[in-house]
């Protein structure tokens, strides 16, 4: 008997015809929550809101058939902060060259370049009769196996130097690999099998929910993303403090570690996920024509051109860890601890969105917070001149710094659930892929324009020191004009899922200029991703 039947409702908890339903297909229908596991141990209105029965069965995120999906978003948070402090420290400790570094942190991200074609993959070849299932056991299995392949074949801890022979002279200890370290190439290779792994499972998590999203009620649209991006944020925020302290007092092979055992106990929740067995697929053909559609629709090209315009407008100031750090002297402890309360506010943010701002056009979140975020960039400039109202340099930037990861959270689900809305049904992997693609490829637009405009004035080290601050203050003014706007083309993006529908049906959807401008900047956005990346990777510095 399987997990799905073994908690199934008997036929008097429902309706007869919501039985029959129920027993032909149980993961659109609704069920009573007496039958989990809480139900004897928790007092019924907790239980209520953990299993929610106003709630289809297949969201209900809790139940033993579906907690693998925010397992799987959880555990993509935790191996991201975990991994962050391994691969910025380790190569460089194993003596890698500034090269062999940037060729790591290529291969870090080359996988996720091919999003779209996992996507398309598990939508058109399913494996043992699922098409999300299978592949996720196997993605996090990849990531598990190559961990595990990197500690039992080299030796990943540290040998300890002490500078004199006083033993208690802590303070004089240094470390160096071990004799049997892993080499850059042995490394490279495992965290690109692990990389792949990783966004093969992620994009496998992001297809079901883009699935299930569509079976949420009206009333509480959203909420089921939310979630699930909570959970990863959440990972995220606790990963990434945790793994800068380990590794800093026991060394890289616990980090290691954790990244081998955290993609297995995943491996457990995925055997009882349900998904429809043997569903019917539309053949590569029918697909094709079917997401062309999707993309010369209106209700597609316009607000994901908004979503493409605006984030690459978000062009950052390429000079501010310089500055922090020559000019105003920031400790390596002072930047941890931004990064550290960057990642909380990240999260706040989301819940924020979760809880109160979901209840807000998507229009009016993104004019609030592209105003408040000019505000705050507009007062970097101040931090610059030397105006902090008595505050330490320290405390100010703190404020401007995790406030903008603050926004960012806020910002960051309006999109995601616009996109689950564009997607066709039995392309969810593919489309909902192609969509976060165009997202991300924009970001990494912006950050690659903003290394261009360091040309533009001197912000150099040796002149910041010098005492010379005009460039970077015309740089952050440039820099808040460029990021404030997108709010010229917000117009572009629909107030609410309503305004989308609206947009469908209009005398301008089913362009194919509109699609064949949409398709032709995605890929060449994939392109220019995994180019970069590639040379990055075979001639670093180029």
């Amino acid at each position: 008997m399987s997990p799905l039947e073994t908690t199934s409702p008997s036929s008097s908890s429902l309706s007869q015809q919501e039985y029959e339903v129920y027993q032909d297909d149980p993961h659109t229908t609704f069920a009573p929550n007496h039958n989990t596991f809480l139900y004897n141990y928790v007092p019924i209105e907790y239980v209520e809101k953990l299993y929610p029965s106003h709630l289809p069965r297949s969201i209900q995120l809790l139940r033993l058939e579906n907690i693998a999906v925010p397992a799987c978003y959880l555990c993509v948070g935790l191996l991201q902060g975990l991994s962050g402090p391994f691969i910025n420290v380790y190569p460089q400790f194993l003596g890698a060259s500034e090269a062999q570094q940037t060729s790591i942190s290529a291969i870090k991200s080359l996988p996720a370049s091919f999003k779209l074609a996992f996507g398309f993959f598990s939508d058109n070849v399913p494996f043992m009769g699922f098409r999300r299932k299978s592949y996720m056991f196997i993605g996090w299995a990849m990531s598990s196996l190559s961990m595990m392949f990197l500690l039992s074949f080299s030796n990943l801890e540290r040998v300890s130097n002490v500078a004199n022979d006083n033993e208690d002279a802590v303070n004089n200890r240094a470390f160096s690999p071990a004799e049997d370290a892993p080499s850059i190439p042995f490394l490279t290779l495992s965290l690109l099998i692990f990389g792949t792994g990783f966004w093969f499972a992620d994009v496998m998590g992001d297809s079901m929910v883009a699935e299930k999203a569509k079976l949420e009620p009206e009333e509480s649209r959203g909420q089921l993303q939310s979630t699930c991006y909570a959970c990863r944020f959440f990972g995220l925020m606790i990963a990434a403090p945790v793994s800068t302290v380990l590794y800093s007092k026991y060394g890289p092979q616990i980090i290691v570690t954790l990244m081998a055992l955290l993609p297995m106990t995943m491996l457990v929740p995925i055997y009882y996920l349900y998904e429809v067995k043997h569903a019917e697929i539309k053949s590569t053909r029918e697909q094709c024509s079917e997401i062309w559609n999707t993309v010369c629709s209106r209700a597609v090209w316009q607000p994901m051109g908004f979503v493409y315009v605006y984030n690459v407008l978000q062009i950052g100031n390429a000079a501010w860890r310089e500055f922090l750090l020559s000019v105003l002297l920031f400790e390596d402890w002072q930047l941890n601890t931004l990064f550290v309360i960057a990642n909380v506010l990240l999260y706040l943010g989301v819940m924020a969105y979760k809880y109160y701002f979901i209840r807000y056009s998507w229009r009016s979140i993104y004019i609030g917070t592209t105003l408040l975020n000019g505000f705050l960039s507009m007062m970097q400039i101040l931090l610059i001149q030397g105006i902090t109202f008595g505050l330490s340099p320290f405390v100010f930037a703190l404020g401007d710094d995790i406030f903008a990861d603050f926004i960012a959270g806020v910002q960051f689900l309006p999109t995601t659930i616009m996109m689950v809305h564009l997607c066709p049904s039995g392309s969810e992997g593919a489309s909902y892929a192609m969509f976060t693609t165009v997202n991300n490829c924009a970001l990494g637009m912006a950050s690659a324009l903003s290394t261009v405009l360091l040309g533009i004035w001197d912000v150099s080290k040796e002149t910041m020191v010098s005492g010379d601050l005009s460039g970077m203050t015309k740089l952050t003014i440039l820099t808040t004009c460029l990021q404030t706007a997108g709010l010229f083309f917000v117009r572009l993006l629909p107030k609410t899922k309503d305004d989308l529908a609206v947009l469908h049906a209009d005398q301008y959807s089913g362009s194919k200029i509109g699609g064949t401008v949409f398709l032709s900047v995605t890929v060449l956005s994939v392109m220019y991703a995994i180019i970069v990346n590639l040379l990055n990777i075979l001639s670093p510095g180029w």
